[in-house]
């Protein structure tokens, strides 16, 4: 991600506005805290919080964060309400994705809801007339689970949904499903339309957090110490994710 912000850099030859979709969790708090440091104005947004009982002081306190970071309320279930904040944007980072590891959302649910939402946000990039570039963060699960031995993993490599389904936990089937799917249909808009999109594939997230809510990364890699099932078969998974990527890259 750091070298993203340099190309960035190379790319724009003056600072800017990034617009930047969930801003209150682990990877986007950090990434708002890090565009701030490299000087550029941030919007980001958040869910809708009718009663005002969120805390985004964690924001709100970042060292330059005065006139800099603009918070906006958008959902992904409402493509549209992302336009406000992209907005005259040069990059779009769009980190903000629906999880379901608890099986209250039916896989089709999720996964129409991280595609539609994708896509209206690329649509109102589109519309923007500014954004030059579309970050999506995706996940090792869109290209590792297909059932295929191999040391090296390129572009060409997809998770194959059938597998999924046959050989994987259920309980992880709409996020490995939905984000293969969103991925797929993000890099395929980019690509119809002319629009700069590049996807990140994340293993594991671990370290040190500044958003207040325990990240869910953080809490299966402790999976052994906390004694959890679910989040013991969702560290495997994600160890599993890494150590593909890590001989991908080697």
């Amino acid at each position: 991600m750091p070298n993203v912000l340099i190309e960035w850099r190379e790319m724009e030859g003056d600072k800017g506005t990034v617009c930047l979709t969930g801003g209150t969790g682990f990877i986007g708090s950090w990434l708002i805290k890090r565009l701030l440091q490299e000087g550029y104005s941030v919007r980001t947004t958040v869910r809708a919080d009718p009663e005002n009982k969120r805390d985004l002081t964690f924001l709100t306190s970042l060292p330059g964060v005065a006139e800099k970071l603009k918070i906006f309320s958008a959902d992904l279930n409402d493509p549209n309400s992302f336009d406000a904040a992209i907005e005259g944007s040069k990059a779009v980072l769009h980190v903000a994705t629906p999880l379901s590891f608890d099986g209250k959302e039916s896989l089709e649910a999720v996964t129409e809801r991280s595609t539609s939402g994708a896509l209206g946000i690329l649509k109102a990039c589109l519309r923007s007339k500014t954004v030059k570039r579309v970050v999506y963060t995706s996940s090792a699960a869109t290209v590792i689970y297909n059932g295929q031995e191999t040391d090296m993993m390129d572009e060409s490599f997809w998770t194959d949904v059938d597998f999924v389904t046959q050989k994987l936990n259920p309980k992880t089937h709409p996020y490995l499903i939905s984000k293969t799917f969103t991925e797929r249909a993000v890099l395929e808009f980019g690509t119809q339309h002319g629009l700069d999109v590049v996807t990140v594939n994340p293993g594991l997230v671990v370290g040190p957090f500044i958003c207040p809510k325990f990240p869910d990364s953080v809490r299966s890699s402790l999976a052994l110490v906390l004694g959890t099932n679910l989040l013991l078969v969702l560290v495997i998974f994600f160890s599993f994710s890494l150590n593909r990527l890590i001989k991908r890259g080697s």
